[in-house]
C-alpha cells in the first residue's frame, strides 16, 4: 500500500532598510539601482537592474535588455554574471542585488529573479560550492535571502546528469 507524504520547504528571507544593509550590501543595491537606468525596455517599460559582487571585491553590473521578439532579450541578472563571467572565470559570485523600477519609479515590492536567472546562478553557486547571496531592493526594504538555491529548492544541476 502507497502512502502520500507530505514535506514543506522552509525559506528564510529578512526584510531590512537601506541603513541597517552592511557596506558591501549597499554598495551592490546602490549599483542595482543606478543599472536600471541602463535597461532598453521600449515595450515593457520594467527597467531591472542588478549588481553581482565578486569574491575579489570587484562589482558587475548588468541591465534587462528587450528586443521585439522577446526570446532573444536577457535578464539583467544573467547580463551582470555572464559578463563578470567573461572577465573573472575563476572568481567565485558571492552577491547580487535586484531593483526595478517602471515609469521612473522603483518598485515598492523587492522583485525577484526569473527561473532562467536563478538556474544560471544556481550553475555558479554549485560550480564554486558557495551560496550567492541574494539582496533584492524595494522601496518598503531590502529582502535578503541567504542563498540562490533557497529561491530554487528543488533543483536541477549537474548531479542529476551523471556529472
Amino acid at each position: 500500500m502507497k502512502v502520500m507524504t507530505t514535506f514543506n520547504i522552509k525559506i528564510e528571507i529578512r526584510r531590512l532598510q537601506l541603513d541597517e544593509l552592511a557596506a558591501s550590501d549597499l554598495r551592490i543595491v546602490e549599483e542595482a539601482k543606478a543599472m536600471t537606468a541602463h535597461s532598453y525596455a521600449p515595450y515593457s517599460h520594467f527597467c531591472v537592474g542588478a549588481a553581482l559582487l565578486l569574491s575579489d571585491g570587484s562589482v558587475y553590473g548588468g541591465s534587462n535588455q528587450e528586443n521585439a521578439a522577446f526570446p532573444v532579450g536577457t535578464c539583467a541578472e544573467r547580463s551582470a554574471f555572464f559578463y563578470a563571467s567573461a572577465q573573472k572565470p575563476d572568481v567565485a559570485p558571492v552577491a547580487i542585488a535586484i531593483a526595478a523600477q517602471t515609469e521612473g519609479h522603483f518598485t515598492d515590492v523587492p522583485v525577484s529573479p526569473c527561473g532562467m536567472c536563478r538556474q544560471a546562478l544556481l550553475e555558479a553557486e554549485t560550480r564554486f560550492g558557495t551560496p550567492i547571496r541574494v539582496l533584492l531592493y524595494g522601496e518598503e526594504g531590502v529582502y535578503v535571502v541567504a542563498s540562490i538555491r533557497d529561491l530554487l529548492p528543488l533543483t536541477f544541476d549537474g548531479s542529476e546528469l551523471g556529472s
